[in-house]
This record gives C-alpha cells, structure tokens and sequence, in this order.
C-alpha cells in the first residue's frame, strides 16, 4: 500500500510522457501500457498534473484507450490517426518478468506535433521519453520538437527501454544530447557499454562515464531484484530491492522513475526520493500491468 499524503497538493507546472501508448495483450486479457504513459500515471497519482502525450487509431482499441485514460483521470493529448493502435503481446516467465513482442507501423509510431502540445511543453517542468517511439521519424521528430520546447531548468529524463531491434546508436547519442537525467537497467548498461566503447567497465563505471560524457545530472540504474542505484555528481545512493510476492513486472520501472521525480520536484532529498521509487516500485511488481491504481 503507498500512502504518500505529502504529495497530494497540486504543484505548479506538468509532467509529460510522450511516446507510445499501447494495449499490453496478456493471455488473460489486455492492460494499458506504454512506458511514458505508465510513467505519466504513477506521477499523476502523486497530485502533480500528468499528461500523456500519444497517438491513437480510430478503431475500436484506440476509443478504448482515450474511454481508459477519462475513468483513470488522466489528461492526454492523443491524437487519432489514420493507423491501427497498437498492441504488444506480453509473455511471462516464471518470475513475471516479460517478453515482448511489438507490433509495427502502429499509431503511435506517427505522433503528430501540434500547437497544443507546443502549448504544453512550455509549462514541462518534467518530461520522460524513451527509444521505442523514436523508430519512426513522425514520432521522433514529434518527441524533439517537445523537448526542444520545454524550459532549461526542467528535468529530461531519458528512459532508455531498450525493446527488440528498435533502437541504434544515433537514437541513444541523440536522446542522451537533449536529456539530463538517463534511467536504464542493469542489461540495458552492457547494451549501450558495447555500442559506446566502455566493455572494460564495471556497470557503475558505465554510469558514471555516461553522466560525465553527456553532462547528465542524474543516472539512475535499476537491477531487478537485486537493487537499485542512484548517481550524481557527488552522491550514490543504493537500495535493495524489496521481496514482494511478484506478479508481473511490467511498468516497474515506469512507476520508479515517476515516483522518484516526482518526489525530487516535492523537495525530497535524493536519498528520500529513491526510497519512495523503491517502495513504489515493488507495489507495482505485486499488481497486474503497468497502471495499478495506489491505496491512497
């Protein structure tokens, strides 16, 4: 149960994720999904104004989505397009950690920029934004244009989310240019080691190398299971993971990085902040999908 009473006031300014917004097709059902918009909700349930930034087809799927966003109360800007929404078959192992499988020229892959969004961006004060969305050119070029909008002193946090084959070395250089804080796993850092030159590194190495070279305020890593690191300039700070009894995992890593930037953004140390995307993050682990409502 998270019960977070100091962050119930409404702050001042937004929190957007823009990318994809998706249906996360499980054998039992389907769940809202999309690590933006799982990162937008959590921060959301913390009293700030949440926005998700997206594109849906005019389908079925994609009134079901915007029908979902309204009863979750969560603001959007979704454009409808002339392309089907997209699903992502979701399989787990025997730990409820995911494999996904995603499908291609979605509508989320052609995120059209528009004036509202452009409205929006100049009253960010955060922004999460990842790789996957960036495959296509519609929507990467939708995603610089809102952060090359957005106030200097307002916190970019790249989640690099590594899935499949939909990301390159430009993609990765690029978002970490435009970004100032990087949130990625413990498999995600040999990812990029290897792209990057740093194989002769150790993992905390990799991060504090990509703080330095990209002058990044923030590196936050997360392990699983096992723990969770936090990088700055002059502080570390590491968590071990919780035991919780797991259902799935998906959108762990969503409600972590939203609950600790929110948490940043309420004044809260960065000790304090981590603590919090712990405890949040292992709620979410023992919940179906990547939107768990919390037990405020």
């Amino acid at each position: 149960m998270i019960t977070p009473p100091q962050y119930r006031e409404k702050e001042k300014g937004t929190i957007v994720g823009v990318g994809e917004i998706l249906w996360d097709i499980f054998p039992d059902g389907r769940v809202l999904g999309g690590a933006p918009a799982n990162f937008v909700y959590h921060a959301s349930q913390f009293g700030f104004d949440g926005y998700t930034v997206s594109a849906v087809g005019n389908d079925a799927l994609g009134r079901e989505i915007l029908d979902t966003l309204s009863k979750k109360r969560l603001n959007h800007m979704v454009e409808i397009v002339d392309y089907p929404t997209g699903t992502v078959q979701v399989t787990l192992d025997a730990n409820g950690v995911p494999k996904y499988e995603i499908c291609e020229e979605v509508a989320w892959d052609n995120i059209p920029f528009t004036a509202q969004m452009e409205r929006l961006a100049v009253s960010c004060r955060a922004v999460c934004f990842g790789s996957l969305a960036q495959r296509s050119a519609v929507s990467r070029t939708t995603i610089n244009r809102f952060l090359d909008l957005i106030p200097s002193d307002s916190y970019k946090i790249f989640d690099v989310n590594l899935r499949q084959h939909y990301y390159d070395f430009d993609i990765i250089h690029a978002s970490l240019l435009k970004s100032n804080i990087l949130k990625i796993n413990d498999e995600e850092v040999y990812t990029l080691a290897n792209l990057f030159g740093m194989t002769d590194l150790s993992e905390q190495e990799i991060c504090l190398q990509l703080m330095k070279r990209y002058n990044l305020k923030i590196v936050v890593e997360t392990k699983g299971a096992i723990g969770s690191y936090i990088f700055t300039n002059t502080e570390t700070s590491y968590i071990d993971t919780p035991k919780v009894e797991v259902v799935d995992t998906v959108g762990a890593g969503d409600s972590f990085t939203g609950a600790f930037i929110v948490s940043l953004l309420s004044g809260k140390s960065l000790r304090e902040s981590h603590q919090m995307a712990v405890d949040v993050s292992a709620y979410v682990c023992g919940q179906k999908g990547g939107m768990p409502a919390f037990a405020i």
